[in-house]
């Protein structure tokens, strides 16, 4: 049986008093913390007969593969948010939702959390919230994570907009010419209130000493990738013989600015096409011989990457881990819940416009016993990857605003 680390130990015993006291609990342990296994133990101590943990598609093994190191005496059933509707009528002792900031979406509930809030309320399980990042945009994310749950300390509220009333400064921004609501500005009181039910453990607790070196590589591409965007910056267009690549709106000009920079474009049609594969055949040869975790964007970079690595690219993490493989993942979908811990490196084809992706995808290979990681960042000369860093490593989004002061120094 698998021996858990004192302060894991410490947390079950804590987070099994919360659990019954309250209803749910919330582990808010930072990356590589072991917050999984946690929470199993903490199903385990309480003497649950039958446990849902719900998580993304790509955690699923990852998760199995704890729950057989565990090898508790209760049922499991893993699976991802979007197939809650196919669960059968089983009477849940405990619910787990990992990655519980993906329910954050405010002013409206997103269609995950109302679906864990009927499940809720169906079962009336007890519920163990998890995130590393509990809140990585507004503290106003935290309203949505715990709505459906009976005694959250918001449940008075009917609403967020009621809650908002009293946890969020109320302000406004102009969008296209209108002025919207902003609800971002939840007020740090929120997490005062949620103090009694969170239990929060960070990397440096744990002893972890891990350092981070990132690295900026940069690759020139084409001469016709670069004149491709040169004309769209100039005319807003680019007619082709059969297809055509049309930015009529900063948004749509900034997308392809971005997707021209790694050799990608998607056309007015709804087509999308590898134009240049410079930073695939880059990557291959400047990691040769090395075992990585590469991280995408567009799905055009992974069909790049696949005609350049061929079959020593795998997007599996179950094979990742047992061959010798690189491995290829988008990175919103593999920045939360998987290990890339046998990777050697970290290599970025391209880059998110969120700081939360930016923080999250770049932590995937740390371990307790891990004392370097490596990053690599592929940007193209004169493209827009370097501007986007700049803002993500602040903890700032790159938006529409940032693109429109940036536009000038592009540089073919």
């Amino acid at each position: 049986m698998l021996e858990l680390r004192p302060y894991q130990k410490d947390i079950i015993d804590k987070g099994s008093s919360v659990l019954l006291r309250k209803g749910f609990v919330y582990l808010a342990m930072e990356v590589r913390t072991g917050k999984t296994l946690t929470s199993l133990g903490i199903a385990q101590k309480l003497g649950a007969k039958n446990v849902l943990f719900l998580t993304k598609k790509k955690a699923i093994s990852s998760i199995e593969h704890d729950y057989s190191l565990l090898n508790p005496e209760y049922n499991i059933s893993v699976i991802n948010y979007e197939s809650m509707h196919k669960l059968p009528n089983i009477k849940w002792d405990i619910i787990i939702a990992d990655e519980a900031h993906g329910m954050g979406a405010f002013p409206k509930p997103s269609k995950r959390a109302k679906d864990l809030n009927k499940l809720i309320y169906r079962t009336k399980a007890r519920v163990i919230l998890l995130s590393g990042t509990p809140t990585p945009e507004s503290y106003s994310q935290m309203y949505h994570q715990v709505y459906g749950i009976a005694n959250n300390p918001f449940s008075k509220y009917r609403n967020f907009y009621a809650f908002a009333q009293d946890y969020v400064k109320l302000t406004s921004k102009r969008i296209n010419g209108y002025e919207i609501k902003d609800y971002g500005g939840g007020l740090r009181h929120i997490l005062d209130v949620m103090a009694p039910y969170t239990i929060s453990y960070s990397q440096e607790e744990a002893g972890f000493v891990v350092e981070t070196t990132e690295k900026v590589l940069e690759v020139s591409l084409q001469p016709y990738t670069y004149a491709i965007m040169n004309q769209l910056k100039a005319k807003l267009v680019v007619e082709g013989k059969e297809e055509v690549i049309l930015a009529d709106t900063a948004v749509k000009l900034m997308m392809k600015i971005h997707q021209l920079s790694s050799g990608t474009v998607k056309f007015e049609s709804g087509n999308s096409k590898v134009i240049d594969d410079t930073k695939a055949r880059f990557i291959k040869d400047k990691f040769t011989n090395q075992k990585i975790g590469i991280f995408y964007k567009f799905k055009e970079e992974l069909n790049a990457l696949k005609s350049v690595f061929k079959d020593k690219l795998t997007e599996s993490v179950e094979e990742f881990d047992t061959t010798d493989k690189s491995i290829a993942l988008q990175i919103v979908s593999g920045r939360e819940g998987i290990s890339l811990r046998m990777a050697e490196s970290l290599v970025y084809y391209n880059i998110d416009f969120s700081a939360t992706s930016y923080w999250q995808s770049r932590d995937r290979m740390t371990t307790k016993d891990r004392l370097r990681n490596n990053v690599y960042w592929i940007f193209a000369k004169g493209g827009i990857e370097s501007d986007i860093y700049k803002a993500v490593t602040k903890k700032k989004d790159y938006t529409l605003s940032h693109f429109k002061r940036d536009l000038l120094n592009l540089q073919a």
